[in-house]
């Protein structure tokens, strides 16, 4: 299943690798183009019905006095606000599950693990209550893109999900000389905003697969936590405490989901970048890690997590040869593709 939150071994750099892969795939193709729908809920897991989330459980064969435990922790639940001396009346919940609970996010993960496509040119990608639809469309004809939609909207009743669709957008990624206008996807009547560049589970992803927008708000992001390197510099702090502070605070957020676009970027996007690592060198007055060694350290450690995990969506992507010491390239017709984090590790192992 293509839940990639509260899983062992999965991370948004998992979801954002396998969503890309899937769409820079297909847009190898004559004739095709893909849309995006990111899916909004409001309040979902304040929406969980206990009595449907039992009924799934036992379809999943899980034991009849474990899914009655489960059913009872969830009915009946009182709660009070409590205000200094003050304290409201109680009201009792029959709906939703418990924030900060530990159990509430496998709970949520089982609710929606039947959310799945029904055609083979469709896919729904989720972390957490985050929902991406990925029509691969071909030829124009949109008819199992919208099918799906419809279907999502239908699944979404009947588990009480409220789809907030002010706050769904939709992304076209079109590359084709004639291509004409999309008409728009519609959810209960209203139509989905589309836009050029949406935040996709902690990256800027843009509808022409460029990482400048991405790269832009990073470095600018990182400039402003370099004020706070420099104050603590004059406040006379230890290179290695201003070295930790850097490694939290500013090249974690140069760094992150590093795997799933730094190879698609331009020279002039990575100069950008390493621009704030040389100017927090400066500041410390020491080395630190290049961005092109973090990227192929993560890489290939993301790689080896991945096949030695038989039950990760990416793990068929690494295919031994007969000789068993090199593994299967992935065939590409576009730097695109070629420069995407498949393509890219499979070479440094190859290599390595």
């Amino acid at each position: 299943l293509l839940q990639f939150a509260y899983r062992h071994n999965r991370s948004t750099d998992d979801a954002i690798a396998l969503t890309l892969h899937a769409a820079l795939s297909h847009l190898e193709k004559r004739d095709t183009y893909v849309r995006m729908l990111f899916v909004d809920y409001s309040s979902a897991f304040n929406t969980i019905v206990p009595s449907k989330l039992d009924g799934k459980l036992q379809d999943l064969g899980l034991s009849s006095s474990l899914c009655s435990w489960i059913l009872n922790f969830l009915s009946d639940r009182r709660q009070v606000v409590r205000l200094g001396s003050t304290t409201s009346s109680p009201v009792t919940l029959n709906t939703g599950a418990p924030q900060g609970c530990v159990l509430s996010p496998l709970l949520y993960s089982l609710y929606t693990h039947d959310c799945t496509a029904t055609r083979n040119s469709n896919i729904i990608v989720k972390f957490a209550d985050d929902t991406t639809v990925v029509g691969l469309i071909t030829n124009g004809d949109e008819t199992a893109f919208r099918e799906e939609v419809s279907a999502l909207t239908h699944w979404c009743q009947d588990n009480h999900l409220t789809l907030n669709v002010a706050k769904t957008k939709e992304l076209i990624v079109d590359f084709r000389r004639g291509r004409g206008v999309h008409a728009p996807i519609t959810i209960n009547g209203t139509a989905v905003e589309r836009v050029s560049s949406f935040r996709f589970l902690g990256v800027h992803l843009a509808e022409d697969l460029t990482w400048s927008v991405h790269t832009t708000k990073t470095v600018k992001k990182a400039q402003q936590r370099l004020f706070f390197l420099r104050r603590l510099k004059r406040f006379g702090m230890s290179p290695r405490i201003l070295r930790t502070f850097y490694r939290c605070a500013i090249e974690s957020i140069l760094t992150g989901c590093i795997t799933t676009w730094y190879g698609n970027s331009t020279a002039y996007n990575r100069k950008a970048l390493q621009r704030v690592v040389r100017c927090a060198e400066r500041i410390i007055g020491g080395e630190l890690p290049s961005l092109q060694d973090i990227y192929r350290k993560r890489c290939l450690r993301k790689a080896g997590r991945i096949i030695k995990d038989s039950s990760h969506p990416s793990h068929k992507m690494f295919r031994l040869l007969p000789s068993g010491r090199r593994f299967c390239s992935i065939r590409s017709r576009t730097s695109r593709l070629r420069d995407s984090f498949f393509h890219q590790t499979i070479r440094m192992l190859n290599t390595s």
